[in-house]
């Protein structure tokens, strides 16, 4: 399709010796070995339906209802609370009064999400993984400075050497730019143990609207983090070969602004559609897929909402269950921008799918496709 631009489609050996075939050693491949996840205790999904109903028209009321019930999201989890069992929206809570500004958000976003990255650190198992010689923290929800990537870093106790990369603002695709910078580490340097973490505190940006649209973008999104351990022990799943691709035309389509109370998310409702158009491209395809027939696959699809996961299915004629993993994490804890396609991966490592090699698959705002060749250890 002329309006795609995407990496040239190549094959996603894993036991490639053509790159090494100079010095006669085989590439090292990094794997990823473990992951954890952690959401705050407060559900807020159906506090903000209710308050939502109270904001559109009556005219439109039926047609928000509807698309609620569509959405496919049971739960969302929020660092806020209310009193007395109530939520962040009645009175007294965050916001019972007039929206905070932006600054008030980032100072909750200070405090609150690297105890939320903690939380997804110590489901790893232990709470200082041992070894780390890297930290990568990819978040989009807030700013601070000294980044999250200090403060996490002081807080596990890492060593000052340990080195730091912050990838900010990059949106749902995030988690496959920092697992795709982990992977480039491991294979430069085979001894490194890199603790990857996510991190979205996305409820701390309601916006005070009464249009259908915004409002049914605001109610995809809650807070989790997740944590990742990558390396070159062959354990998990490993990590092959990334592509990246632009849909042109499109960039319009996913964004954030910072206002001044807080980052107002734009989803446009073209999104699937566009992304369905994306997949009815071979060559789109073939990138995505390494070559591969898309039903011989299995699949880490970011669960950017149900509409999104709808038109990854058809467009690649994948089986109903394939994307039960994404279906099943949007449904628990809606979309988390970068830490969802952590939470899909984490499933799959509990509960290897029957297929050995598989795509991760993230859409952000560009409109951007990012991804990674997959293949589980047997």
């Amino acid at each position: 399709m002329g309006g795609n631009t995407a990496s040239k489609s190549r094959p996603r050996a894993f036991n490639d010796v053509r790159n090494c075939a100079r010095n006669q050693r085989m590439p090292v491949v990094a794997y990823l070995n473990a992951i954890g996840t952690a959401v705050p205790p407060h559900d807020v999904h159906q506090h903000f339906i209710d308050w939502a109903n109270t904001r559109v028209t009556p005219e439109a009321r039926g047609l928000f209802r509807r698309m609620t019930a569509r959405a496919g999201i049971s739960h969302r989890w929020s660092v806020l609370g209310g009193t007395d069992g109530g939520s962040a929206i009645d009175p007294g809570g965050f916001y019972g009064a007039a929206l905070p500004g932006t600054a008030a958000r980032m100072r909750l976003y200070a405090a609150e999400a690297p105890a939320l990255a903690l939380a997804a650190i110590a489901a790893l198992g232990d709470p200082v993984p041992e070894g780390i010689t890297h930290l990568v923290v990819a978040s989009c929800t807030g700013f601070v400075a000294p980044g999250i990537d200090q403060i996490i870093a002081r807080r596990l106790g890492l060593a000052s050497s340990v080195e730091r990369l912050l990838i900010g603002f990059m949106g749902c695709y995030a988690a496959v730019v920092a697992l795709r910078s982990a992977r480039h580490i491991v294979r430069s340097q085979p001894a490194a143990r890199v603790l990857v973490v996510t991190v979205e505190l996305s409820s701390l940006h309601l916006q005070d609207d009464s249009e259908v649209a915004p409002l049914l973008a605001m109610l995809q999104f809650g807070d989790g983090a997740a944590a990742a351990l990558v390396s070159a022990t062959p354990a998990g799943i490993a990590l092959g070969e990334p592509f990246a691709a632009t849909l042109t035309e499109s960039e319009e389509l996913i964004r954030w602004t910072i206002t001044d109370t807080g980052f107002a998310m734009h989803l446009d409702g073209a999104v699937p559609g566009r992304i369905g158009d994306a997949l009815t491209d071979p060559a789109f395809v073939a990138a995505v897929t390494g070559g591969q027939a898309p039903d011989s696959l299995f699949w880490a699809v970011h669960a950017g909402g149900r509409s999104i996961l709808d038109a990854v299915q058809s467009g690649l004629a994948l089986p109903k269950e394939a994307l039960d993993p994404s279906r099943r994490v949007l449904a628990d804890y809606g979309n988390m921008s970068s830490a969802t396609l952590m939470f899909v991966l984490a499933r799959l490592l509990a509960a290897p799918p029957d297929q050995p090699e598989g795509v991760a698959l993230a859409f952000g705002p560009g409109l951007a496709a990012e991804g990674l060749a997959l293949r589980t250890v047997r």
